[in-house]
């Protein structure tokens, strides 16, 4: 197990009982973005992240296209609940100093972490990373005190209202929604004004279905809601839906 910074360490006298495992920990490879993906990364990166923003990114392919599309910028700092291997090219170009945060500065802060070896190498005992409770790097107090907050989530399908639903597919479950709701408000509530919340997604499923319907199915959870919906980005462009009206006849 890596050795890490933050809210991690206890001191021996506090351990009653300790086992000792020798396996290896598990590894989960970054996959490659298809050209849909890469396309939502160019127009994130290049519309939407500013030198010096915070990004709060988490696993998947989309923002791993979004790291790749981000090679230009420079001084960018992380605070997230999660990262993966895709901060590593970033961070070795220069790209992410974190010399801009307010809170932690210098410093990549997260809850957790995920990725293959070389990821686990460059976290262990690296006192640039930072890891602590997602009640802390979650909290919508402490994120919106970093500067132009880049928040990059999400979903399983929007409505054409801006009703966003991440966590299932009509009434069945299909995952958690993780820190999408603190990010939000987080960046939404940035101290200079100039956060960003994001919602980036395929337009279509995998199946061909649309992921923007009218109405979302029967039982889908809202996780995030109209009044909270800014940025809604697919390979087809970005939507700012933030303070937006609608219409009697689009409502009925």
């Amino acid at each position: 197990m890596f050795r890490s910074f933050g809210d991690t360490l206890i001191h021996s006298s506090h351990i009653d009982k300790a086992v000792e495992i020798d396996m290896p920990l598990f590894e989960l490879p970054s996959a490659p973005p298809d050209k849909d993906e890469k396309k939502i990364g160019q127009l994130i990166a290049e519309n939407l992240v500013e030198d010096g923003s915070t990004l709060q990114i988490g696993i998947g392919k989309i923002p791993e296209a979004v790291l790749e599309a981000l090679s230009n910028h420079k001084n960018l700092g992380i605070h997230t609940e999660m990262f993966s291997n895709g901060i590593l090219p970033l961070y070795e170009k220069g790209c992410i100093t974190n010399s801009e945060k307010r809170n932690h500065r210098g410093k990549i802060v997260s809850s957790f972490l995920i990725g293959d070896k070389n990821l686990y190498k460059f976290v262990d005992n690296n006192p640039l990373i930072e890891l602590y409770g997602c009640d802390y790097t979650n909290s919508a107090k402490v994120i919106s005190a970093n500067p132009k907050v880049v928040a990059i989530n999400s979903c399983i399908e929007v409505d054409l209202t801006g009703q966003i639903c991440s966590d299932s597919i009509g009434t069945g479950f299909f995952s958690g929604f993780g820190g999408q709701v603190d990010f939000i408000r987080g960046a939404s509530e940035g101290f200079d004004g100039k956060g960003k919340p994001i919602i980036a997604f395929n337009s279509a499923t995998a199946k061909g279905g649309s992921k923007i319907v009218p109405i979302l199915k029967p039982g889908a959870g809202v996780v995030t809601t109209r009044a909270h919906a800014h940025y809604v980005v697919t390979e087809y462009g970005i939507a700012s839906l933030f303070g937006k009206n609608m219409s009697r006849e689009h409502m009925n």
